[in-house]
């Protein structure tokens, strides 16, 4: 995902060097000089990784609720954060459906709170005006839908007419044995969903969880009563499985399902795959979590041809996120996350996301892909690389911040803290000292990461600002995928550009 605008040039001159053995030597360079070194990197925007894969076989930038301006619970819903998400690589929008109070138009919220609605056609025309900004490759659009038939119908009508030639239709059979490559599907809309169960039945009392939010609780703690007893209710009124929906729905609203999403019917194991089709299949994190105990191997195995869609739970109303290499590690291609929230998880995403060009997709690592060899995420795993990283100095910050930003009295006191996001066992974060009084601060310090799996680590580098009290002040920060590094002369050498933006 591209980096937000930076309000200045603060940077921190590192050198970064991957060894197997022995000592690796390093050069010091001027800021001028490394600036120069930026060449030998892949540069932004261009698309270096095979597109021509189907698509079970990236890593796709996914949003959360795409279209909320704030917490889960009450905040407004806008065009304003689609657009936000889209221009910054974003390729899988979700957007909720419901009926308005009149019962006769479509508009987009969070069902079950006090988030404000928007129209679902402002949404539609936010899409299609800013879909490729960041990239020709084609943007999935996720409908939770909880429509009638006749609006249904509407939907059908409205998504046609807004996005014409660029809504993908699979041609022939509805059931395609792999998913087409972000290549055949430049400039293209995909529309995936599920029609709902409600309104596609015989009228009948409809029994649902006692709440959202009940549900989430349920599974943190293990609670599957909820579960069960909405199982025994299907098999007491007969509810239709995921191709009985779909029959049902009316034949315009089918048409528009690119990417079919559900579990198997007949109660089969959700991990179970057919040679003959394949589907989207969406868990929230905490579901994730508790299936990787046991079944790392089948999730991964899944993965290999279907999509797989993780999502927050519930709980978190302040639209914090959880780890994406949860996600990832296991194979999932579209790991959403709440765009509109802060911190080191969102952080982890853009950087990830900043590989092939900023494109929001990123091939995923062959290893995931082996089929007669699947990748276990519970295995010890030997060391396959040595990161070694040199931190030198930093500056930029004179221009970027006032002067009296982080003290009144004197220059601040900068130190970095630089590690590694990716598997668990790579996972840590090391300091500099903090430099008192400077500007321009030289820590010329020097620091091995041990990588497993260096495929999916990211780089994270962070300069706080020291205070005695222990709160620190935001100086800026960056992840960077090391697998995009480039080496020169067996070496990687890079300038590390710090996004000052506090309110990333």
């Amino acid at each position: 995902m591209p980096p937000r605008t930076m309000r200045g040039p603060s940077s921190i001159a590192s050198s970064i060097s991957a060894c197997s053995n022995g000592e690796a030597s390093v050069l010091k360079l001027s800021s001028d000089i490394l600036w120069a070194i930026l060449i030998s990197l892949p540069p932004p925007g261009v698309v270096h990784h095979d597109m021509n894969a189907p698509l079970a076989h990236y890593f796709i930038c996914t949003g959360h609720n795409s279209y909320l301006t704030g917490n889960q619970l009450s905040s407004d819903s806008s065009v304003v954060p689609i657009i936000d998400a889209l221009k910054r690589g974003v390729k899988v929008i979700e957007l909720d459906l419901w009926q308005n109070s009149g019962n006769d138009d479509v508009e987009v919220r969070h069902g079950g709170t006090l988030t404000r609605p928007v129209d679902l056609i402002k949404c539609l025309l936010a899409i299609k005006d800013n879909a490729f900004s960041a990239s020709d490759y084609p943007v999935v659009i996720t409908f939770e839908d909880h429509l009638t038939a006749n609006l249904q119908a509407k939907v059908a009508r409205m998504v046609t007419k807004t996005f014409g030639a660029m809504l993908y239709r699979p041609e022939g059979t509805e059931n395609e044995k792999e998913f087409p490559s972000p290549e055949s599907l430049k400039k293209k809309i995909l529309i995936s969903t599920k029609p709902p169960k409600e309104y596609t039945e015989p009228p009948r009392t409809i029994v649902k969880e006692d709440s959202y939010w009940k549900k989430d609780k349920d599974e943190e703690t293990g609670n599957t009563s909820v579960k069960q007893e909405l199982e025994a209710t299907d098999k007491q009124v007969g509810l239709v499985d995921q191709d009985e929906d779909e029959e049902r729905a009316i034949p315009e609203y089918r048409s528009l399902i690119a990417i079919h999403a559900g579990k198997p019917k007949g109660g089969l194991d959700i991990w179970a795959t057919d040679r003959n089709k394949v589907r989207r299949l969406s868990l929230s994190e905490q579901e994730l979590e508790n299936s990787a105990r046991e079944r790392a191997t089948d999730i991964v195995r899944f993965t290999q041809k279907n999509l797989l869609r993780i999502y927050p739970k519930g709980m978190r109303l302040d639209s914090s996120n959880y780890d994406p290499m949860l996600g990832w590690m296991h194979g999932a291609q579209m790991v959403a996350l709440n765009m509109q929230g802060q911190g080191k998880y969102l952080w982890i995403m853009q950087g990830m996301f900043r590989a092939n060009g900023g494109c929001g997709y990123v091939k995923k690592p062959n290893f995931l892909m082996d089929e007669n060899k699947v990748f276990d995420p519970r295995k010890t795993l030997t060391v396959q690389k040595i990161l070694r990283v040199k931190v030198f100095m930093g500056e930029g910050w004179y221009s970027d911040f006032h002067h009296t930003h982080f003290d009144r009295f004197s220059p601040p006191d900068f130190f970095v803290r630089v590690g590694i996001a990716g598997f668990p066992a790579d996972q840590v974060m090391a300091e500099t000292k903090a430099i008192e009084d400077e500007w321009i601060p030289v820590w010329n310090e020097e620091f091995d990461f041990p990588l497993r799996v260096p495929e999916l680590a990211v780089l994270r580098v962070e300069a706080p600002e020291y205070d005695t009290s222990g709160i620190y002040d935001f100086g800026g920060q960056t992840c960077l995928p090391i697998a995009e590094l480039r080496t020169v002369s067996e070496q990687f050498h890079y300038m590390i550009k710090t996004e000052t933006d506090s309110n990333l």
